[in-house]
């Protein structure tokens, strides 16, 4: 046999065997997806005939769902499907408005119990005495055993005027509590001051040291009108003689990332990064960089602090990451949550659901990791560190005197008239540590301003910076809008 016939023999064998093996490996993928589907479908089909009552559509519906929430609780904590009443509540707080009693929740990644990540101040739960760190055990009486995040937060939620009592042990106790408070519609005021208005007590004194002309920032949470609501607050300071800013993100759980980046844009350059997500495989799906929708007032320099702990999440850490990789702000209090991983909102059924599901993880602009995964350990790189010399960490006990603290400031009260003190002589008055290291802080850069008469000199390398020392005037320009695509990308 002549060599071509041979060639062309082997080629229509190997052609054949390629052929025959396409036709065994690809069904065997299609059919191990189709098995998947095909056991939930029987499964379905199975309860709705022989379980021992008869379910109804809307029973079977709500089986659907738990079974859908359960699976992905498993593969994070943050991965869930959301039904069409929680994704209309969803949306109106990403707005700055939801009804409820004003808490939001999450999983202890130790424990696995129902944690409070932030009551938010002047609603219902806040008022009741909730405070960040709680573990919620019981609602109306009831056991939360085997409950998902999801029917935890629908026994909360309800009608407002209605009550509900939450047992819930606080951080350092050893006996719970029960706390009843009565539901009401939620309006969230993102952006806050350290005191009410002697004159309008609905306003807030952003003076911490008016004197010196140090102002006082707490930004809550990152919704729908954080943006605008900091910009018309620092455009009124700067008006009157800013010259250093304190930015409290503590207990601040996040938001969403489209506004952490505009909130970065006020204080760091135009085109600078201020965070990047990865997905799969580490691939780099967007760098997000600074961009300003309206300037700020032109070659205007102040010291900035920026105030972090434990429970300071997500968008907060993005903030309070961008400022100190480019050097525009100390990081002061403890380390934060490390909670940095996207959940991608993807509506479903018309846009009347949503699966939120986690597409990818947050990289601060010096390239280092944010997210805290459940088998981090604590020398592991997460999250946000104070910088050096700068962090102040707090007892269980402290912690839970700073939101009495706190709380005390924040109520709104008609007469006016803070409640009567029963005089303890040896009990000293609370001081918050923190707050103290950052006045100090700026006092002492506006002293080396004053004494130097001129800004401090750039940063060689701003995003490998560890200290202090910080960049000179910064003059943002007017650009467009931060990609739309971004405000699926949340966090609640």
């Amino acid at each position: 046999m002549s060599r071509w016939n041979l060639s062309w023999l082997l080629g229509i064998t190997a052609a054949a065997l390629i052929g025959i093996s396409i036709t065994y490996s690809a069904p065997r993928t299609q059919n191990k997806k189709h098995q998947n589907l095909k056991l939930l479908v029987d499964v379905l089909d199975e309860v709705e005939k022989r379980y021992v009552k008869e379910l109804d559509q809307d029973k079977m519906r709500d089986l659907i769902e738990h079974m859908v929430n359960g699976g992905l609780e498993k593969l994070d904590p943050h991965s869930a499907f959301i039904g069409a009443d929680e994704y209309k509540s969803f949306r109106q707080a990403s707005r700055g408005k939801f009804g409820g009693v004003g808490i939001r929740l999450g999983i202890d990644v130790k424990t696995g119990a129902f944690l409070v990540e932030s009551p938010m101040p002047g609603t219902p739960a806040y008022d009741a005495g909730v405070n960040p760190g709680d573990l919620i055990l019981k609602v109306d009486g009831k056991a939360l055993d085997n409950w998902s995040l999801k029917q935890v937060v629908e026994a909360i939620q309800g009608e407002p005027g209605t009550d509900v009592t939450l047992t819930v042990r606080h951080e350092g106790a050893k006996a719970p509590v029960d706390l009843k408070m009565t539901r009401a519609e939620i309006k969230i005021e993102s952006v806050m001051g350290d005191q009410r208005d002697k004159v309008d007590l609905k306003k807030w004194n952003f003076w911490i040291d008016e004197d010196t002309r140090i102002a006082y920032v707490r930004v809550n949470a990152f919704t729908e009108t954080t943006t605008d609501e900091l910009t018309r607050v620092v455009d009124a300071l700067q008006k009157n003689g800013l010259k250093g800013l304190i930015v409290d993100l503590r207990n601040n759980p996040g938001g969403l990332l489209r506004c952490s980046v505009e909130v970065s844009s006020m204080f760091i350059p135009d085109g600078k990064e201020v965070v990047s997500t990865k997905g799969r495989g580490d691939k780099i799906e967007e760098v997000y960089t600074a961009r300003m929708k309206k300037a700020m007032k032109p070659d205007v320099y102040y010291p900035i602090a920026i105030m972090i702990n434990r429970y300071s999440a997500s968008a907060s850490e993005i903030v309070a990451a961008a400022l100190q990789d480019h050097a525009r702000a100390v990081i002061i209090g403890e380390r934060s949550f490390g909670k940095g991983s996207v959940q991608n909102l993807i509506e479903m059924e018309d846009g009347s659901t949503a699966l939120k599901l986690t597409t990818a993880s947050y990289w601060r602009p010096s390239g280092r990791n944010i997210h805290r995964f459940p088998d981090s350990k604590e020398k592991d790189d997460w999250g946000v560190k104070p910088d050096k010399g700068y962090e102040v960490e707090l007892t269980d006990e402290e912690r839970i005197e700073y939101y009495k603290w706190r709380r005390e400031r924040d109520i709104i009260r008609r007469d006016a008239k803070p409640p009567e003190k029963v005089e303890d002589k040896d009990k000293k008055e609370f001081r918050d540590r923190v707050l103290d290291k950052a006045v100090e802080y700026i006092r002492a850069e506006i002293a080396k301003g004053e004494k130097r008469g001129a800004a401090p000199a750039p940063v060689a390398n701003p995003v490998a910076h560890s200290g202090p020392t910080l960049p000179a005037s910064i003059r943002p320009d007017a650009v467009a809008e931060v990609d739309d695509r971004s405000y699926r990308n949340t966090r609640r």
